[in-house]
């Protein structure tokens, strides 16, 4: 079925590369007026023309910042809040400023993205939101506590925002992606000694594409889930389901980066 969005603005923050590019990418290959906002570093008037998009230099982190970038798009009817960051340390070596950068990011940009867009779509009393969370707004994964808990936060800023917008017209849904190779993700995937046994828990028995998180997004986007609103969506190969893992050597082999049932 056609996911169809012409006559619609979207908006994805963080929509430069990884994740966020492929989700603008369906938007606009899906008829929307898309827009990217991400900092100026990521050659945004270069990356959005190449799929016939426009984009805005914009920091979520800044409230200025961002809020210009919304006076200059046209009213949004899809705002995708996916700008994020993530770095590896344990809980004893996590600094303040780590914490308090990813945080900045991750939870109070989301949130300042949240607020904006709903001021906007308030207006016209409809509108769909859809935030990039991760499997890590449940789980406990090592080294990564400012990550992990910027993560869970999201999903109070999801039920909370569904339910209070929820009579204004507007939606607000979540996607929680697991492994999924993007530029950041680039090391993982090029090791198969890690792939190996990481994939070994998840029951389809390998890591995801940027495109499969972006069907989910414009699905929950789409008229098609005009009756859903504070969900989470995992796009993970099955992981939060496999509490023991799926694989076993004895039954399956690991062919470079999948996992493959022996014949």
């Amino acid at each position: 079925m056609h996911l169809e969005f012409t006559g619609r603005t979207a908006i994805v923050t963080g929509g430069a590369s990884g994740i966020g590019l492929a989700i603008s990418k369906a938007l606009a290959a899906a008829g929307a007026d898309t827009w990217i906002f991400d900092l100026p570093s990521e050659k945004l008037a270069e990356t959005a023309s190449s799929f016939g998009g426009r984009s805005c230099a914009a920091d979520v982190a800044d409230r200025e910042s961002l809020t210009v970038a919304f006076a200059e798009a046209p009213a949004p009817d899809v705002v995708v809040i996916n700008a994020g960051i993530g770095s590896i340390s344990s809980l004893s070596q996590t600094s303040a400023e780590l914490w308090n950068r990813t945080m900045a990011v991750n939870l109070t940009g989301a949130f300042h993205t949240l607020q904006l867009a709903a001021d906007s779509m308030k207006r016209r009393r409809k509108g769909a939101i859809v935030m990039t969370a991760s499997t890590n707004s449940y789980d406990g994964e090592a080294d990564l506590i400012a990550y992990n808990a910027s993560k869970a936060g999201l999903l109070g800023l999801l039920h909370t925002a569904a339910n209070e917008l929820g009579p204004q017209g507007i939606r607000v849904n979540a996607v929680c992606p697991g492994l999924i190779r993007t530029r950041l993700t680039a090391t993982q995937f090029a090791r198969p000694e890690v792939l190996s046994a990481y994939f070994s828990e998840i029951p389809l028995g390998r890591g995801g594409e940027p495109e499969e998180v972006a069907n989910t997004v414009l699905f929950l986007a789409s008229d098609l889930a005009s009756y859903i609103t504070g969900a989470t969506v995992f796009v993970d190969g099955g992981q939060m389901c496999s509490k023991f893992g799926t694989w076993k050597s004895e039954d399956a082999t690991f062919e470079r980066d999948h996992w493959k049932q022996k014949t």
